[in-house]
């Protein structure tokens, strides 16, 4: 265990539980008011499930191209279509690391970043150790970060805390290491263990890594509507998870139950 790192989380823990003075500044995405080009810019647009089909991704690349949404977000057995489908366009392959459960090996997460990028990917998205937070284990969990953000190279790397798993202190600990080993963003949930992105959760999260210059908050799961994007780019959220891009950008407010 390093005491040091231990030391410097325990401190970075107590420092955003007591600031109540702490005042969100705003970003590009905080004023905006409709479904416009702009938003589409914060947006992941997202098909995680096991059972899709290549129509599918298909149809996700197409929605994606028609709507200038950033990225398509997708398993790394999918990123090959995906680099293909979008090329040319302004929307960009993302893919997933360790996902759903996080529980891989760093070299194996490590590994599979690379090869998604060797297949195209622009972006990575993976899951921590979700396990190795809980437990206190934060060299184990910071080393598996930043193993995947230097096999990354460059490619800007989002960490996914799972936060319905974890409480406050934790969330601040993820946010704070995943800010240190060099992440891009700090994401809220994969949307596959239950709940989802809460404005509060993302609120704490921007609270913890606004000191980092270019961190980020991703929000991710649960969130179905225009007005719950609106809702968490107003507590510092810049980028939206979802996979209701194509009916958000129609104001249309799909069925619960999905990503």
């Amino acid at each position: 265990m390093d005491s040091d790192l231990s030391l410097r989380v325990k401190a970075k823990i107590q420092q955003v539980l007591a600031d109540d003075a702490f005042t969100l500044p705003p970003n590009e995405f905080s004023s905006i008011t409709s479904p416009d080009a702009q938003f589409a810019l914060a947006i992941d647009h997202t098909l995680l499930k096991p059972e899709s089909t290549p129509a599918q991704i298909d149809e996700l690349c197409d929605q994606a191209i028609r709507y200038k949404f950033k990225s398509c977000c997708v398993n790394g057995a999918n990123i090959p279509q995906v680099a293909r489908r979008l090329e040319g366009s302004g929307s960009i392959p993302c893919a997933v690391i360790g996902f759903p459960l996080g529980a891989g090996t760093t070299a194996v997460k490590a590994f599979e970043a690379q090869d998604a990028i060797k297949n195209g990917a622009k972006e990575i998205d993976m899951v921590i150790n979700i396990g190795a937070l809980k437990s206190g284990d934060y060299t184990l969990v910071q080393s598996d970060i930043r193993a995947v953000v230097e096999a990354a190279a460059g490619t800007p790397v989002k960490v996914i805390l799972e936060t319905v798993f974890l409480n406050d202190e934790e969330k601040i600990a993820g946010s704070f290491m995943a800010a240190e080993a060099g992440a891009a963003f700090v994401k809220t949930c994969t949307g596959f263990s239950g709940g989802g992105a809460s404005v509060a959760d993302v609120l704490l999260m921007r609270k913890t890594v606004h000191y980092k210059s270019g961190v980020k908050v991703k929000a991710s799961a649960g969130i179905r509507s225009f007005e719950k994007c609106v809702e968490m780019f107003k507590v510092g959220a810049e980028r939206i998870g979802t996979s209701s891009g194509a009916a958000i950008m129609q104001s249309v407010e799909v069925a619960a139950g999905s990503y």
